[in-house]
C-alpha cells in the first residue's frame, strides 16, 4: 500500500430517510432527513456521528457527505466545518456513488489514506465500545491487512428486515473472511443466522483508501474512471464546479452493500463489535425501542467543535425530536381507536 496515509472518517449524511419518514414530517408538511433530527431534542443524529468519528480522526480529516437538495439544513449544521470537508453531491444517487465522490476527494488529498466510513442516522448506546472496534479496525489495517474491513454488530435479536454479514468462521471476536451477505431474511432465517454467527450489517467500514478504489474500479470501471475526471476539474477550477454535476445526471441509484460489495467477498473481512445497543432507527418500531432503551434523564450534548479552536461553535440540536414526533403519533394513533361517545 506504500507509505502510511491518515486516517480519515468520511460521515455519510446525503440520505433522504424515506423508511422514517411518518415521523421525520415537520408541522409545515417537509420531511426532515433523519440525520438532522435528535433523538430526545439536544444533539442531531449527524452531530453523534461527527463525534464518533473523533474516536480515530482529527478534526480536519473528518469529511461529510451531503446533498445538495438538503442545504437548509447541512448548512448551518456544519457551520464550523472547513468547506474543503463539506463534500457536496448534485443529487442523492445512492450510498456508493456518495461513498466514491469522497473517497475521490480524500485520495486527491491524501493518495495513501486510511479511512473510515460512518453513516450519520443511525444510534449508539454504548459509544465506547464501538470506539474501541473501531480503533481495533484501524489498527488491524496497520497491522497489514490488505482487505475491506467491515464492522459487524452482535445481535441483540433477529431483526428480520436488517442486513446480515456472514463471516467463514464464527470465533468471538476474531476478523474473519467474509462469505456472504443476506439481506431482509425474515424472523426464520434471521434466528438461524445468529445461531451461525451472522452480524449486522451497520454499513459501518475500514479500509485503505486505495483497496476501496480498488473495489469500485472492479465494479463500475466507467464510473470511476468518470467521477474521476470530474472531481479533478472541479478541484482544479473551484470556480466552476459543475463537472460532478454532469457526471450525477448519468448515474444510477447505487447501494454500497447490495451493489458494490456484493459479489466481492474476496476483498472483504469482518471485525465482530460487542453489543453497544445500535440501532438504525429505520422504523417507528426500532425508534420505539432505542427510546424506550435511553434513560429518562436529558443527556447533555458533548462538544462538538469540528472546526479549528477559533471557529464559531456548530449548532448541534436536531431539527426535530423524534422522541417528540413518536409520542405526539402514538397519541394521534390511540385517540383514533377510541369508540365515538
Amino acid at each position: 500500500m506504500g507509505a502510511a496515509g491518515k486516517t480519515w472518517a468520511i460521515v455519510l449524511a446525503g440520505g433522504d430517510g424515506t423508511r422514517l419518514r411518518s415521523l421525520t414530517t415537520d408541522e409545515t408538511g417537509v420531511s426532515v432527513p433523519k440525520q438532522f433530527c435528535s433523538l430526545r431534542g439536544d444533539i442531531s443524529l449527524l452531530h453523534e456521528a461527527l463525534e464518533r468519528a473523533r474516536a480515530v480522526a482529527e478534526p480536519d480529516h473528518i469529511c461529510v457527505v451531503v446533498t445538495e437538495q438538503h442545504r437548509r439544513w447541512w448548512r448551518p449544521a456544519l457551520a464550523g466545518m472547513v468547506s474543503a470537508n463539506i463534500i457536496v453531491q448534485p443529487d442523492n444517487r445512492g450510498t456508493a456513488n456518495g461513498v466514491l465522490l469522497a473517497l475521490l476527494h480524500v485520495i486527491n488529498r491524501d493518495p495513501h489514506a486510511r479511512i473510515v466510513l460512518l453513516p450519520s442516522d443511525h444510534h449508539v448506546n454504548d459509544e465506547a465500545v464501538l470506539a474501541a472496534s473501531l480503533q481495533r479496525g484501524i489498527r488491524e489495517l496497520d497491522g497489514g491487512c490488505k482487505q475491506v474491513v467491515l464492522l459487524g454488530i452482535s445481535p441483540d435479536d433477529a431483526e428480520p428486515d436488517l442486513g446480515y454479514i456472514i463471516p467463514e468462521s464464527a470465533r468471538a471476536g476474531a476478523l474473519a473472511p467474509v462469505s456472504g451477505f443476506v439481506e431482509k431474511p425474515g424472523a426464520g432465517r434471521a434466528r438461524d443466522l445468529i445461531k451461525a454467527g451472522a452480524l449486522w450489517n451497520a454499513f459501518i467500514v475500514a479500509a485503505h483508501a486505495a483497496k476501496l478504489l480498488e473495489v469500485f474500479s472492479k465494479k463500475f470501471p466507467q464510473t470511476v474512471a468518470n467521477m474521476k475526471k470530474a472531481v479533478a476539474h472541479d478541484i482544479e477550477t473551484p470556480h466552476t464546479p459543475d463537472a460532478t454535476a454532469v457526471v450525477y445526471q448519468t448515474l444510477l441509484n447505487v447501494d454500497f452493500s447490495r451493489d458494490l460489495l456484493t459479489g466481492e467477498e474476496s476483498a472483504l473481512c469482518v471485525l465482530p463489535v460487542g453489543r453497544c445497543g445500535w440501532s438504525d432507527l429505520g422504523t417507528p418500531q426500532r425508534l420505539a425501542q432505542m427510546l424506550q432503551g435511553l434513560q429518562i434523564s436529558k443527556r447533555p450534548a458533548p462538544p462538538c467543535a469540528v472546526g479549528s479552536s477559533s471557529d464559531p461553535p456548530i449548532p448541534a440540536t436536531g431539527f426535530l425530536n423524534l422522541g417528540r414526533q413518536y409520542a405526539q403519533s402514538t397519541a394521534a394513533a390511540d385517540a383514533a381507536s377510541q369508540p365515538a361517545s
